[in-house]
């Protein structure tokens, strides 16, 4: 991910006097891996069930090395695309996470998704401090070399740091279930949720297509300036949500906070739309990316709450893919914007897309605090089982599957008793 995210703020810049430049193509750049890993994201990780998890992943880490050679040796706005679409097909974020699954024991789990959650932020920030460093001492081309050999680590941590799983957990928790995905899509809150990281990802795809120029030209920032800028802006949106994220958790407030983010995230593009300058250009960012943290943040954990139980595994696919769509289209229709109305009229899009967010939230319901924890039923009656967990304080719903020896458990975790569920976990 650190390497997906160097190109972003500084692609505008260094793209500009290439043969085939123009905003189209710059947007297509931007958002190319977006469409090859939502395409590929789902079958690779079902891939993985049959031949194991460790081929995927070394097989996508390759993919993804090829396409930043690709990239690295382009000339040409085309050649890019290619090479960030190629990269793209490395897509093994689900596999990821059922090796996750596989390696890991239900209480730790929440985790050990939310540490890979961190270090994806983490990246993201990093990325935008050194995407400008690179580009000013080695060229466009270097930040690919650099992402080249970050998929050559990522190679060796794969083959020589990771340990194999004894078994693997094919679980509807860890896994996308294709049976299950006709259900999901029709769930209104979840499509809510997955509508929602399509704006939010759409959003931030096409305003990087303007960003940098702004910052650039309009301002007249240094590129040697830009990594400490970004810092600001990112680290300062950090700041400015962690008290509004408290908030929400503390007394309840987490559909205002969420509906009231995605609305000043939109104010900031509308006010961007129509009018700039040294002082409101860097305010509006800042609050731009506040409202970005705090919803990439939250919108994992409020799916994970709504999922129906049995299905995280298949609604955690569907997210996944509606996200890197979202990059995809985000980078497409933001060059078009630009190319056809300015950066204006870019902003007037990202604004309108923001906005029916917002309109389509007011529906989402607030989120419980719940979770699925998976039970080995073992030889025992399934009637047997059902009649003693059913009875568990905190027990929200079961579910059995025909011909699995588990049993998916939703729980409230403020109430549950853990304690008479343990003797069925990992037995």
């Amino acid at each position: 991910m650190l390497g997906l995210f160097m190109v972003l703020p500084v692609l505008a810049l260094a793209t500009a006097d290439y043969p085939d430049f123009t905003p189209l193509m710059l947007g297509m750049t931007l958002g190319a891996y977006g469409l090859t890993q939502a395409i590929l994201q789902i079958p690779l990780g079902l891939l993985s069930d049959r031949i194991g998890r460790h081929p995927v992943i070394i097989g996508g880490l390759l993919m993804f090395i090829a396409g930043s050679v690709v990239a690295a040796l382009a000339d040409t706005m085309a050649g890019l695309v290619f090479g960030r679409a190629l990269q793209g097909t490395g897509a093994i974020a689900s596999t990821l996470m059922a090796l996750v699954a596989d390696l890991t024991v239900e209480q730790n789990r929440s985790k050990a998704m939310a540490a890979i959650g961190g270090s994806i932020g983490f990246s993201f920030m990093l990325a935008m401090m050194l995407g400008p460093v690179l580009t000013a001492n080695f060229g466009l081309s270097g930040v690919f070399w650099a992402t080249a050999l970050l998929g050559v680590i990522g190679v060796f941590v794969a083959f020589f740091l990771i340990p194999k799983a004894a078994s693997m957990r094919r679980n509807r928790e860890s896994m996308a279930d294709t049976r299950q995905m006709k259900g999901l899509l029709r769930e209104p809150n979840l499509m809510r949720l997955n509508f929602g990281i399509f704006a939010l990802h759409f959003a931030l795809m096409a305003a990087f297509v303007a960003i940098p120029t702004m910052l650039s030209n309009e301002l007249g920032i240094n590129e040697s300036n830009l990594p400490w800028v970004y810092l600001g802006l990112l680290g300062g949106g950090f700041f400015v949500m962690l008290p509004l994220m408290i908030l929400a958790e503390k007394f309840g407030y987490q559909k205002l906070i969420f509906i009231v983010s995605v609305a000043i995230m939109a104010l900031a593009t509308a006010v961007l739309s129509g009018q700039r300058g040294p002082l409101l250009t860097p305010l509006m960012l800042l609050i731009f990316f506040a409202g970005f943290n705090l919803l990439e943040a939250t919108l994992p954990s409020w799916l994970s709450k709504m999922c129906p139980v049995g299905n995280r595994g298949t609604a955690m696919g569907i997210y996944s893919t509606s996200q890197f769509f979202g990059a995809f289209a985000g980078g497409l229709a933001g060059g078009w914007s630009l190319h056809e109305f300015g950066v204006d009229g870019l902003f007037v899009t990202i604004t309108l897309i923001l906005l029916s967010w917002a309109f389509v939230s007011v529906g989402l319901k607030s989120p419980r605090p719940l979770q699925t924890v998976v039970l080995s039923v073992g030889s025992m009656e399934q009637q047997d089982f059902l009649k003693i967990v059913s009875n568990v304080t905190g027990v929200e719903d079961i579910l059995l599957v025909k011909g699995e020896h588990l049993a998916y458990v939703q729980v409230d975790r403020l109430q549950v008793d853990m304690p008479s569920l343990q003797p069925y976990i990992n037995r």
